[in-house]
């Protein structure tokens, strides 16, 4: 028992990380609570923080703010790293008018934010930490933090105060938003999903394997590699030809030639294979496996990208298909099928479809890695990579008019744009960016729970008095902040820019950064467009949340 008392009420890393581990454990067992089916995740991690602060358990300052600061660049690298691989792509097939929307989201919340700072005279830096409370941004109470105590040199326990009134109410809106939107807009779910199973599958970019007959007779006679040039704008594979004179199937390549009658299987997008079957002759229904047992030479055989050299170069560039006589016909990426271009490049944790001989898929094989067990191990190089240049990057300082210190991305948002562009990026200057996504989710977690609890040991001895102080109104601030932007954004979404009711769903979880909000309502979980709206609208909104609460500070405190 005395063991127990004096790791409590001492001092030293034992108590530290005894008090850390207390707070934690006793917040993700308060996470089991839930109501509705519903739980504060994380945020009990907070919570239980708050309360260990209240009956006076403490730790040291500075292990707080490395823990807290440690915490969070943890959490944004594993954000990053998730959602880095979609963040320029998110800008197609309609990204950009979510994203527009959800800017314009942000833009009446800060001129929400403004507006109660100037007539209440609440201190911004509290207004910051309410704001992003209110839009459950928790990187962006992290980035407040760092601005503030840059300008004053001392941390100001209302921040987090702020924060963790206003995350309550935040949740409290998300669950009256995601469950009134339905009544309140008159959307009748039967219809909503009759239209959107109406609309063209021929948008759909996955790659798609089918067999065509040669009937154009301006094509008998050509190269391969004529072909494609006059397909010059529609990306095709042709894998294998069946010659129609000898009844033999070769591997295709530049130099092979089509023959009237012959038949050839090719790899293109969905939308893409009217046009091409058109051009070429006709569609055929011939399966891939009925290729195989017309020539038993050939096997299809799917391969991990697990060798580092492999890493970030393009199909063109390993010569396989002239080296070896092997084709890679598909690329799977994230759950996703592309087509094997020339001018793809090969991430490690790829799976390749690579076709040929035996023997010949075997050296390539080789080449490639194939071994599942080292992608299992963490990849600590790019963790550590990742959080060098971010903080780097966050320390550069920008000069900006009268401010009172110049502004700088600070540790946070640093950490965040490396990560997505070395997610992007990397494998062009041969980086290894691979970990598996349960990896990545480590991280987040890990660093989030840290942080959080950090936050509430900082906040919790002063936060009952401020509650009863006045505290109330925060949450009230927090109300105006979360639900005024919302609600007008989804009332243009749907009644200007006609979005479909799954997609709003989509985009207020997006533009809240909330994840769990896509699980408030039944009707999310109907079809994957909610979490596909969430994936597009994320990224830029969390990085731009991100931002504002650091500029937020530096420009009025």
């Amino acid at each position: 028992m005395d063991i127990i008392l004096d790791l409590l009420t001492g001092n030293g890393i034992g108590h530290s990380i005894f008090v850390l581990a207390l707070v934690i454990t006793v917040g993700i067992l308060l996470n089991k609570i839930k109501v509705g089916g519903f739980s504060l995740g994380a945020t009990w991690v907070l919570f239980s923080g708050i309360l260990a602060g209240h009956l006076g358990l403490q730790i040291d300052p500075m292990v707080l703010s490395f823990v807290k600061e440690s915490g969070m660049v943890l959490f944004i690298f594993g954000i990053g790293m998730i959602v880095g691989p979609g963040f320029f792509s998110t800008f197609k097939q309609g990204g950009v008018q979510l994203n527009l929307l959800s800017m314009l989201s942000i833009a009446i919340a800060v001129g929400t934010t403004l507006l109660i700072f100037l007539f209440s005279g609440t201190p911004i830096d509290t207004m910051a930490g309410i704001m992003a409370g209110a839009v459950t941004n928790t990187p962006a109470l992290g980035a407040a933090q760092e601005a503030a105590k840059g300008i004053t040199g001392t941390l100001s326990a209302d921040i987090g105060i702020g924060y963790a009134l206003a995350y309550p109410v935040a949740m409290l809106g998300l669950i009256l938003t995601t469950g009134c939107m339905k009544w309140a807009m008159k959307i009748n779910i039967d219809e909503e999903s009759a239209k959107i199973a109406a609309r063209d599958k021929s948008k759909r970019m996955e790659a798609l394997v089918f067999s065509i007959e040669v009937t154009n007779p301006a094509i008998f006679d050509s190269k391969v590699s004529h072909v494609k040039a006059l397909l010059d704008k529609h990306d095709v594979i042709i894998s294998r030809i069946l010659h129609k004179e000898t009844g033999e199937i070769e591997m295709a390549h530049p130099e092979s030639v089509i023959r009237e009658g012959d038949k050839v299987l090719a790899v293109s997008e969905r939308g893409e294979v009217e046009t091409i079957c058109a051009f070429i002759g006709h569609k055929i229904e011939m399966a891939d496996t009925q290729w195989f047992k017309l020539d038993r030479r050939l096997i299809s055989r799917r391969c991990l990208v697990t060798q580092g050299s492999v890493n970030g170069k393009s199909i063109e560039e390993l010569k396989f298909r002239t080296l070896y006589n092997v084709n890679i016909s598909r690329v799977q990426r994230a759950g996703v099928h592309l087509i094997g271009k020339a001018d793809l490049r090969l991430q490690t944790g790829d799976t390749v479809i690579l076709v040929g001989e035996e023997n010949d898929v075997k050296r390539v094989e080789r080449i490639l890695g194939n071994s599942a067990s080292s992608l299992r191990q963490p990849n600590l190089s790019v963790l550590f990579f990742v959080v060098l240049i971010g903080i780097l990057v966050g320390s550069i300082e920008f000069p900006l008019g009268s401010m009172p210190m110049p502004a700088k991305l600070g540790f946070s948002g640093g950490t965040l744009i490396v990560a997505i562009l070395i997610s992007n990026f990397g494998t062009r200057f041969g980086v290894n960016t691979h970990n598996t996504q349960s990896v990545n989710l480590m991280f987040r977690e890990f660093g989030i729970t840290l942080f959080l609890a950090c936050v509430g040991l900082s906040v919790g001895e002063s936060f009952v008095d401020k509650l009863l102080g006045g505290g109330y109104m925060w949450m009230l601030y927090a109300a105006a902040i979360m639900l005024v932007p919302l609600w007008i954004t989804s009332v243009i979404g749907r009644y200007w820019l006609k979005l479909d009711y799954f997609t709003l769903l989509g985009y207020v979880a997006g533009n809240m950064t909330f994840a769990p909000a896509l699980s408030m309502t039944p009707d999310a979980s109907k079809n994957n467009i909610p979490a596909v709206k969430y994936a597009t609208v994320y990224p830029l909104t969390l990085f731009i949340r991100v931002m504002i609460a650091q500029m937020l500070v530096l420009l009025f405190i």
